[in-house]
This record gives structure tokens, sequence and C-alpha cells, in this order.
């Protein structure tokens, strides 16, 4: 019996573990046939609008436009089994086809590897609880990241919008290029693209302009309005459709105004392994010559694949009342990207456009991805001779729209009103992105790490007088703090005639290290030898533990404040003046402070 009893909770905590490895099991046991309703019209509705962008990605990425396919049904299999948020689809997406872009080199070959290494990296980090890290990758770089990938992206489609041919990738060469051509622009193009960008600038208005729907209204309203709203979801996919009719009549009557997308090979991808060499005219680019030259992106890559799920599907578990883990969300990108590689696919991420849609239907599962993996299947298996009649003008409208969103102009004048030093990391971000991507990326992280380090070695210290000098640092006390704490102490309490005692608060201090109890035994020194005392009040216990093992000679701790004051033989007038001074200031005499 008590070994029954003694197995009952192993079992339990095993049953749990295999539930947070495995989300699947904590919603399909209780799946019914409401949530299967909602789940396919959500499905179908992502796939819809899936379908006409990857093919649209793919341009971006330098691929062929069935590789947007290829990469577009993995991630909604393996989410369904291990991702922990119900809104969230994985699938191309604008910020990682140019990431592809940049680091790829056009070359589906090296588009695979990046995928097959990136899952590694990323499915690695899930298995170390290596998420933490992201958290060192600051809003205001996000944001000047993808603000400049906005721009880039839409700026890169002017081309397919106006027919030009033979304009390179860096971007001041192609707006260079791009300007000087303007005159080869050819009128079948340019004229069917801006007609598609205000078709779909059109219907997203009018998306955003549907009133909710309520019972008591007419059926005939009920209905109108869920036709505006379908055919404003599906819009992507509409517009496409439509180009792709204008241009086959164009077709069949002899004559082609448009740029097409021409042939795209038929069927699903082949599973097998990644490319691990790449045979070229005269030689073999080893493997370990591919990885190098990927560079950079094998860090890039991953880390923003990584960034850019878990902050959509932190954003809609909010909006949406639930909780998702993070670590898990890394588990189930890399095992995606792993075995998307084996499927041809370029690396994947989070889609915020689509994972929007899905959380609009209703969707109450991720078993509507299932849907829409099937969708994209079966498109590959049927549909990709029509891709043929495709303008690429058309796409290039698709991709504008939803790019264009992603730049965020209002962050400059929010982060002007809350914290101006924020706009360093931002503007370096930005303004590097349109050289290099990943020297945009780098250096914002630098910046916004050498902002926080500096924050950490100049702690703000409350300066106030209590009958004896009262030290606060405002934050903790980590190593690099050491001296500026050292500088303060001489310029309030050594340095004046005649010495002060200083009290010097704790209450903030979480811990410490070497470095701050061999500058703490050094200041006590000198504190003894111009006959004035050094006291600590407020130390938690585990603090307090780490000086009192050190030893340090004439070191006197009080748990309060007032017990410190008491033991100074201070009374407290009521009447405390506060000045609150950084370490790294000039500070300048202090009116009503006794010196």
């Amino acid at each position: 019996m008590a070994e029954r009893d003694r197995e009952a909770p192993e079992r339990c905590c095993s049953y749990h573990t295999v539930q947070r490895r495995l989300p699947v099991l904590r919603w399909l046991p209780r799946y019914s046939l409401q949530w299967l309703q909602l789940d396919l019209i959500a499905g179908v509705t992502v796939g819809l609008t899936v379908v006409p962008q990857a093919l649209a990605y793919a341009e971006v990425a330098g691929l062929p436009v069935q590789y947007g396919l290829y990469s577009s049904f993995m991630g909604c299999f393996v989410y369904c089994l291990l991702g922990t948020s119900k809104d969230v689809t994985l699938g191309p997406t604008a910020i990682m086809s140019l990431l592809v872009s940049s680091y790829a080199f056009h070359d589906p070959a090296y588009a695979i590897l990046l995928t097959f290494l990136s899952g590694c990296i990323q499915l690695a980090m899930g298995l170390l609880h290596l998420g933490f890290l992201l958290d060192f990758v600051s809003c205001p770089v996000i944001k000047g990241f993808t603000s400049a990938a906005s721009v880039t992206i839409s700026f890169n489609q002017v081309k397919n919008i106006l027919g030009l041919h033979n304009i390179p990738r860096p971007f001041f060469l192609q707006v260079y290029h791009t300007f000087q051509s303007i005159g080869e622009t050819r009128a079948g193009d340019a004229l069917l693209g801006l007609v598609c960008l205000a078709v779909l600038v059109g219907l997203t208005t009018m998306k955003g302009c549907i009133p909710r729907s309520h019972r008591g209204k007419l059926l005939s309203v009920r209905i109108s309005r869920l036709i505006i709203w379908v055919t404003a979801t599906a819009r992507n996919a509409l517009v496409v459709l439509f180009a792709g009719l204008v241009a086959y009549s164009f077709e069949v009557m002899g004559s082609q105004p448009f740029t097409l997308t021409g042939e795209t090979p038929q069927g699903l991808p082949p599973f097998q392994l990644p490319p691990f060499s790449k045979a070229e005219a005269n030689s073999t680019v080893s493997f370990s010559e591919m990885v190098q030259d990927l560079g950079a992106g094998l860090a890039v890559v991953p880390l923003m694949g990584l960034l850019e799920t878990v902050a959509i599907a932190k954003a809609f578990a909010s909006q949406n009342n639930y909780r998702i883990d993070s670590n898990q969300e890394l588990l189930a990108m890399g095992l995606t990207n792993l075995l998307g590689s084996f499927v041809s696919s370029y690396p994947v991420t989070g889609s915020f456009g689509r994972t929007a849609v899905n959380a609009q239907t209703g969707v109450c599962t991720p078993a509507g991805g299932l849907i829409t993996g099937t969708l994209v299947l079966l498109s590959l298996a049927y549909l990709t001779s029509l891709f043929y009649y495709i303008p690429k003008a058309a796409l290039a409208a698709v991709i504008i729209c939803a790019v264009v969103p992603m730049f965020d102009a209002r962050i400059f004048g929010t982060l002007w009103r809350v914290k101006r030093l924020d706009l360093v990391p931002l503007c370096v971000t930005f303004l590097l992105c349109f050289w290099e991507v990943q020297y945009g990326i780098v250096a914002g992280v630098l910046v916004s790490g050498v902002l926080l380090l500096y924050a950490i070695a100049r702690p703000r210290i409350k300066l106030s007088e209590q009958g004896v000098l009262l030290l606060q640092p405002a934050s903790g006390l980590h190593f690099p703090a050491m001296e500026s704490l050292r500088d303060a102490m001489h310029r309030w309490a050594l340095a004046v005639s005649p010495p002060r005692c200083v009290i010097l608060d704790c209450t903030h201090l979480s811990s410490v290290d070497y470095t701050v109890v061999t500058g703490l035994a050094d200041l006590l020194r000198e504190f003894q030898k111009r006959g004035v005392t050094l006291t600590f009040s407020g130390l938690q216990g585990h603090v307090l533990q780490v000086l009192l093992s050190a030893d340090l000679e004439g070191f006197q701790h009080f748990p309060s404040l007032e017990e410190a004051e008491k033991g100074h033989g201070a009374e407290l007038d009521g009447r405390s003046r506060v000045l609150l001074h950084s370490a790294s200031e000039n500070m300048l005499p202090v009116p009503g402070l006794i010196q």
C-alpha cells in the first residue's frame, strides 16, 4: 500500500512532464465539435492568406516561388503538437525572408542549410533553457530593425511594381539604380501594381471599419457583414487571383504586358537530407566552407526567428488570457526548422499578420494549423501550374501592404517623451540596417548593453542629512559600481573638514561579490584612519552573512535605519532633506545639507 502511495505522485509528475513537452495533450482530450468548426474556419482563412504571401515572400528571399510554399506547411503540423499558443502560425515572413536574402546568396542550397543549422541552434537553446538570452535584445533595437526592414523590403518591391530589371540588391545601390532606370518602366506592370495596391489598401481599410455583429440585427445585415469580412480577410488571395486572370486573358489574346512568375515545379518537395555540400561548375563547396559563407547569419537568423515568435506568442497570450512557455516555443521553432530543412524549407518564424487573422476568426486550438498546412500541400500538388500566370507586380503589392505597417513612426515620438536615451540604440539599429542587417542588430544590442552596464556601474545615490550623512544606493551594488561608491564617500564624507560619519543604507543591496567586499574593507580602513565611522543598515540576511564571513575590520551593522541613527546618538528631526545624485555627475554643494 505504501509503495502504491509513493508511485501515484511519481506517475502524476511524469504525466505533467509529458504534457509540458507535448502541449497537445492538454487540449486534445477536451476537443469538441464546436472547437472543430471554429478551427476549420480559421484554418481555411489563414490558408487563403498564406499561399499568396508565401509566393511573394520567396521573391523577397531571392528564391524561386515554390520555396515559399515548401516553407509554409511544416510549421503548421509541428506547432500543433508542440506549441503553447492557440493563435500563433509559423511560416515564411517578411523579416525572415529579408534575412535569408542577406545571408543565403539567393541560393536554395544555402537557404536550406541555414534552416537546418538554425533549427539545431534553436532546439539546443530550448533544451538548455536559454530563452532568457532573448531578453537582452531591447525593444528599441527590435523596433529599429523592423522599421528599417519595412523600408528595405518595400523599396525592394518597387522594381517589380515598375517592371524594372537588373536592379542590384544592396539598398543604397538599389535606390540609385531604381531612379536611374525609371524611364524603363513597363506601363502594364506599373498600372497593374498600382491597381492591386489600391484594392488591397481599400479592403484593409474596409475591414477596419466593419461594425460588430449583434444577434438583434437583421439576417441580411449579418450576411452582408460576413461577405465583406471574408472578402477583406482573403484580400491577398483575391487580388492575386484577379491579377492572374487578367494576365491569362492577355496571354490567350497573344500579348503579355506583364512580367509573370513563370514556371513553377509541380508536386510536393522530396523528403531528403539538407545539402551539406554544394557542387559548382569546376569544384565542390564543402560543408565547412558553406558554414563559413553563412557567417553571422548563423547567429542573427535563429535569434531573430525566436524573438519574433516569442514576442507574437506573448502578445496574443496576454490579449486572450492564457499563458505560454517560452522555452517550449523555442523547442517548437527549432524542430520546425530542423524538419523543414528536409523538405527544402527556408527558415520560418511566427507571422504577426496571419496570427492576427487566426485569432480574429476565433481559433480555439493549434489544430487550425492542420487545415492551413493541408491547403498548402494541396496547392503544391494541384495548383502550381496556375502560378505561371501570376504577375510579379501583384505579388509586390501584396508584400508592400504586408510590411508597411511594420514601420512604427510613433516609436520615435514615444521614446522622446519617455526616455530619450533609448533613441540611441533605436537610431543606430535603424540606420545601420540599411547598410547590413547584422551590423544594425549587433550595433543596437551593443549600444543597449553599454547603456545597461553604465546604469549598473554608475548607480544613482540618494544623499540625506539626518544627524549623520546617509547614503543609499538607489539600485543594487555590483563590482563596476564600487569605484562610484568610493568617489561619493570621499566627496561627501572623507574629503570635507571635519570628516563625516556615514550610514550606508543597504536596503536595495541584494547581492555582493568579492570586488565589493574588498572595496568596503578599504573604505572601513579609511574611515578608521580619519577617526569617523562607516555603519551599515538594512542588510539582507544572505548579504550580511557574506560580509560577516569576510571578517571586515570595524564592521558595524544595524537591522534598521532608526537603530543605526540611535547608535550614532542622532535624533530624527522629521525634516529630512533629500537629494538624488548620479555619482557620474559633478556633485555640487547642496543647499541645506550640512558639510
